[in-house]
């Protein structure tokens, strides 16, 4: 038996924070994980991933992202390298779409700074984005991309400078609450200690230990296309990243950042995965077209040369809102699971966050309406 202050299951995006965090404020921490650093198996890689602030999904979440930024920020400095860049976001689509007028309500509530645009205005300043005359624009200048894996490698090699021992290739079969601690078992061996943050990314279903909570896996698509030569006349002040809620889906996409050139991807629809350890990665055709019908009517000078594809995991919870908190029935244990798609550019906080709860059992910040204990009953 091997014992820690803390013992931290998963080390992707919202693990490797949380070991950072813990290591920084002086604790013995061990991470768990059974894939390599950074690896492409859950949800937190495929280059880039966008963080906005200005938030459709819920106004309660702006404080979090505002100290998200933050703590970014410091992780780039203690890391040396760019991880976050400001592109602008623009978020377009019909009036009533829940894109437009959450984002709308979001920056009102919290007096964010979004300018409203025309469809004609748009096209002035971004010509190679089209989009209907009877749409709504927003454009949220402080918003951007993050460097994916670079975000989770910063975290890592943070957290080991900080003391972490962090190890890969460990499987978890189960684990279980005792009076004054936890005991996880393995097939690396029985470890022990005080605390417990759990990060199971796609696995939470078989790790949470919360039998009221129904989670499904859906297997999401990422896809990159390479620009025509001509790229340059339709981008002349460059292309910020982008989300539109069309009818027939919701869309997003990054700017060319290497030879794989520009990033796009539907955020609904996905396909339920049974089990993560046996996903199918190959294309799929219907995506694949599904893609290609929104950018032949948003980016039409984009072409269809595809470089690169990618697949990845949405953890979803039922009403898709965060499970974060301690578990409701052992004190000792922290989670942070279902982050239904639009998770990542929290890490940094979440991370934060499982840190105050597993050292002293509640945090400052506002994370009372993503209660694991919220669907009990």
């Amino acid at each position: 038996m091997n014992a820690s202050d803390v013992i931290v299951l998963g080390t992707g995006g919202m693990g490797a924070a949380a070991a950072w965090h813990l290591a920084r404020r002086g604790l013995r921490v061990l991470g768990l994980d059974r894939f390599s650093p950074a690896h492409d198996r859950g949800s937190s890689h495929g280059q880039t991933r966008l963080i906005r602030t200005a938030y459709y999904e819920h106004p309660d979440y702006v404080p979090l992202l505002l100290r998200a930024r933050t703590l970014w920020r410091d992780l780039e400095a203690d890391a040396g390298r760019p991880l976050l860049i400001d592109t602008g976001v623009v978020m377009a689509g019909p009036a009533d779409c829940d894109l437009v007028r959450g984002a709308a309500t979001a920056a009102r509530i919290h007096a964010l700074a979004v300018e409203r645009l025309t469809a004609a205005e748009a096209f002035c300043r971004w010509p190679a984005l089209r989009l209907p005359e009877s749409w709504h624009v927003l454009f949220e200048a402080a918003a951007g991309y993050l460097f994916v894996e670079e975000c989770v490698r910063g975290h890592l090699d943070a957290a080991t400078r900080a003391g972490a021992d962090l190890r890969w290739g460990v499987t978890v079969h189960r684990w279980r609450a005792t009076g004054d601690g936890v005991v996880v078992e393995t097939d690396a061996g029985v470890f022990t200690a005080a605390r417990l943050v759990l990060c199971p990314g796609p696995w939470a279903a078989g790790l949470l230990q919360l039998p009221h909570v129904s989670l499904t896996v859906l297997r999401k698509s990422l896809f990159w296309y390479a620009p025509p030569s001509d790229w340059s006349c339709h981008v002349p002040h460059g292309l910020p990243c982008f989300a539109c809620d069309t009818p027939a889906g919701f869309f997003y996409g990054f700017p060319s950042l290497d030879d794989r050139g520009l990033k796009v991807a539907n955020h609904s629809g996905g396909t339920v995965v049974a089990d993560p350890l046996t996903v199918d990665r190959a294309i799929d055709a219907g995506e694949r077209r599904d893609v290609e019908t929104f950018l032949d009517a948003h980016l039409p000078h984009l072409g269809r040369r595809l470089t690169a594809h990618a697949t990845c995991l949405y953890t979803m919870s039922p009403d898709h809102h965060f499970l974060l908190g301690l578990h409701p029935e052992h004190p000792q244990v922290a989670l942070a699971a279902g982050f239904s798609g639009h998770g990542f550019k929290f890490a940094s906080v979440v991370g934060e966050i499982l840190a105050d709860l597993a050292t002293t059992g509640r945090t400052p910040h506002p994370i009372a309406f993503l209660s694991p204990g919220r669907f009990a009953g």
